[in-house]
């Protein structure tokens, strides 16, 4: 590996990465509160509002990890250049879109842009950073991206209140034009001398994958179940992924550079850690979508009030997490993701109170979301240190992108899902089914966690 020295940038590292994550975060959390508008001017109903969610997150999740391939081989400074390009130019034709058609295509090409973005800008920081200095930088890259989830709704919400929801994504591709110019004064790299292989076939499947099984499950609700786009997306969706992992042991025994290294799996809490990501981040990915169209749709609240109404999950996270992990450090993670997704459910329950009548946010919504954030916040960080710990340090970094692919695809099949469980529509009765689905999947990650999660042995 070339290392050239990025430590004499290391202020100006810190600040482009930082500006890099803020506007992947911010972008992400800002759409859910403009999808009411999108609807109601571009139209497209339930079908639409899924691919301006789920066309973003396809692309994001499926690319995540051939990204970090890509800033192996062609240095982070690059790619993550690369990656605020197509996300600006992708924000820019959001704004502009003159069809329901266009925007999904626009969101796609953010989600290949923030794919590039992710994982370069955390590893600029590793590079440039050693010891308590990288710490203490890793813990402001933390929660400045935090701080875009909870302005994210708030914001947006005043701007598509006020301004109209086009102006979301110019919202976003404001901070690029401050962050490139930033990024072409950073003078040093990181690549490898020898460049790896990229497993571009393994990328190929993993997108034909994830997208066909998401085209068929969205547009069943246009077209049918027996309609040739849905039953040919449907079987090239479930065969790429069929076809996924031989692919993946067949380059793992020739090149030895997987997109996804399976011998990961190996690890019983990598395997059960991942099984419980997949249940949880499905439901949480619903709770985020489904909650913000019900208070909009149904409660007719204006689109910043139901991005105040939905932040205590986001402000638990943040309040409890450092606590919960320093817990969770000393007495092990399994019990804390047991008890996470359990008291989550419960929250979940408690929507289903939630009527026809705004005033009953105060006794469902509200504490409903309080119980779901508690439950995230004694899950989330047990869970991370459950799945990386499982695996050999020098592969922490791939162990947590694949972790972070699978939370991601979880939420986006989820709000694909989303129109069969709602019927067609948001409507109370539609609610509360949803949240019926999202309380089981919540149990099912703590049954997942309390049988198959193992914690490491006490040090002596």
């Amino acid at each position: 590996m070339t290392t050239a020295p990025l430590r004499d940038d290391r202020r100006i590292v810190l600040v482009v990465a930082i500006l890099a994550s803020f506007v992947v975060g911010l972008d992400a959390s800002v759409v859910n509160v403009a999808l009411p508008a999108i609807r109601q001017e571009l139209g497209g109903g339930l079908v639409v509002q899924q691919w301006v969610v789920d066309a973003y997150m396809v692309t994001l999740g499926s690319l995540i990890l051939v990204a970090g391939s890509l800033s192996d081989v062609f240095g982070r400074v690059r790619i993550i250049t690369w990656g605020l390009v197509v996300f600006g130019v992708a924000s820019i034709a959001c704004a502009a879109a003159p069809t329901g058609e266009v925007l999904i295509v626009s969101r796609a090409l953010q989600g290949v842009g923030g794919a590039l973005v992710t994982p370069s800008s955390l590893a600029l920081i590793v590079a440039a950073y050693r010891g308590a200095a990288q710490s203490k930088a890793i813990g402001s890259w933390t929660a400045w991206s935090s701080a875009a989830v909870i302005v994210g709704p708030v914001v947006g919400g005043l701007i598509v209140d006020g301004l109209g929801w086009r102006w979301i994504f110019v919202l976003t591709a404001i901070p690029i034009a401050v962050t490139i110019p930033l990024v072409l004064r950073i003078t040093g790299d990181v690549r490898h001398e020898h460049r790896p292989r990229i497993d571009v076939v393994g990328a190929v499947l993993a997108v034909l994958g994830v997208g066909g099984v998401v085209l068929g499950l969205i547009e069943q609700e246009r077209l049918g179940w027996g309609s040739p786009v849905v039953v040919a997306a449907l079987v090239v969706g479930a065969a790429a992924l069929v076809a996924f992992v031989p692919w993946e042991l067949r380059v793992t025994r020739t090149t030895g550079a997987p997109l996804v290294p399976l011998a990961l799996f190996r690890a019983r809490n990598f395997t059960v850690g991942n099984l419980a990501t997949l249940s949880i981040y499905g439901a949480l990915g619903m709770v985020g979508f489904v909650v913000t169209l019900f208070l909009q749709e149904v409660w007719r609240l204006p689109a910043w009030l139901a991005g105040v109404a939905t932040l205590p999950p986001t402000l638990l996270l943040l309040a409890l997490s450092t606590t919960v992990g320093a817990f969770a450090g000393k007495y092990g993670p399994r019990w804390f993701m047991a008890a996470g997704p359990a008291v989550g459910a419960i929250g979940a329950v408690l929507m289903v109170l939630a009527g026809d009548d705004p005033r009953a946010y105060w006794w469902s919504i509200l504490p409903g979301l309080v119980l779901v954030g508690v439950g995230i916040s004694l899950m989330v960080t047990p869970l991370t240190s459950a799945v990386l710990g499982s695996v050999p340090e020098n592969e922490a970094g791939v162990g947590s992108a694949v972790n972070n692919a699978i939370a991601r695809i979880a939420s986006l099949v989820m709000v694909a899902l989303a129109g069969i469980v709602l019927g067609g529509g948001m409507s109370t009765a539609g609610f509360h089914r949803a949240v019926i689905v999202m309380a089981l999947l919540l149990l099912a990650g703590a049954v997942v966690s309390a049988v198959g999660i193992r914690n490491a042995p006490p040090r002596t």
